[in-house]
């Protein structure tokens, strides 16, 4: 019997001797991806069209406001239109729908196909553990939802102040919505990317998890605002608690002190409540995420 032959081929592989940035580096690059992912950047036009068509619906209302409020101001120069028109106050309850389905399809996109495709184990192998995975597209996830509810509002703020008889006048009675709608946007934000992320790190498929994030919204709305309405005043206030798409507004709410359309039920509770309610469903909800991710690696 002839022995066995075999044969090294030198193919040129070399080892990687450049800088090694570790862990850090890592969440960040995940990071980066994550925002890349949900705008559709780097990738083909189909990719794009779904995150820029939603930003474009939240514009349309900010955008015919501010024009609205700009030809009334000029053809009735003692008209505020910021007592007589939806504000920076009203808007996010206006958009609250749009910014819903824009973060449930997005968050679907960031969180399912990697686990779907088996890509998450490859980003495991790097010096990332599965929170820093779940941390980094969570964080991608709010500062695009954060960027889509803040440029409506500037776009609304610029029509109102060019539109005003009193540029200068308007800027300077008007100055503190700045900060208010940016803290009550970022607050919305993290509510909206909390619950969709909570979804998607269970779901594998991309339209069933958006699909279950807007029907969680639409369905806890409707079955809690019909419930309420049957209930006494005091039972039915601690109810409409549960009612997912107001539990954000009425955080919106005691940021410009006013109310808006559908906060109506638990608007008597004390701010301190309401608050705590907020702050509870998005950590519950974030927490559960990251556990999510953590039982990914056993």
């Amino acid at each position: 019997m002839s022995a066995a032959a075999g044969r090294v081929y030198d193919l040129g592989f070399r080892r990687y001797e450049g800088p090694r940035e570790g862990r850090r580096c890592a969440v960040l690059a995940v990071y980066k991806n994550g925002l890349r992912t949900a705008l559709g950047l780097g990738r083909g036009g189909r990719a794009k069209v779904v995150p820029w068509l939603f930003i474009s619906a939240s514009l349309i209302p900010a955008v015919v406001m501010a024009l609205i409020a700009g030809a009334v101001d000029r053809a009735a120069p003692g008209f505020d239109a910021s007592k007589s028109l939806p504000s920076h106050a009203h808007y996010y309850a206006i958009a609250a729908i749009v910014m819903v389905v824009f973060v449930a399809v997005i968050g679907a996109e960031l969180y399912c196909p990697d686990r779907r495709n088996g890509t998450i184990s490859l980003y495991l192998v790097r010096p990332l553990r599965p929170a820093d995975y779940a941390a980094a597209r969570w964080a991608a996830l709010v500062t695009v939802v954060v960027a889509a509810a803040w440029l409506p509002q500037v776009v609304l703020l610029g029509g109102l102040v060019l539109g005003a008889a009193d540029p200068i006048g308007y800027l300077g009675a008007h100055w503190a919505d700045i900060p208010r709608f940016l803290l009550a946007g970022a607050a919305l934000a993290v509510y909206y990317a909390s619950l969709a992320s909570v979804v998607s790190a269970y779901a594998t498929r991309r339209a069933y998890a958006a699909a279950f994030v807007v029907g969680a919204f639409i369905v806890s709305g409707a079955v809690v605002a019909g419930v309420v309405d049957v209930l006494s005043r005091e039972t039915g206030r601690w109810l409409a608690l549960l009612s997912l798409p107001d539990v954000p507004l009425y955080v919106n709410d005691l940021i410009f002190g006013a109310s808006t359309a559908g906060t109506t039920a638990a608007e008597h509770l004390p701010a301190a409540v309401q608050v705590g309610w907020f702050l509870l469903v998005s950590a519950v909800a974030t927490l559960a995420t990251l556990d999510r991710y953590r039982r990914l690696a056993r």
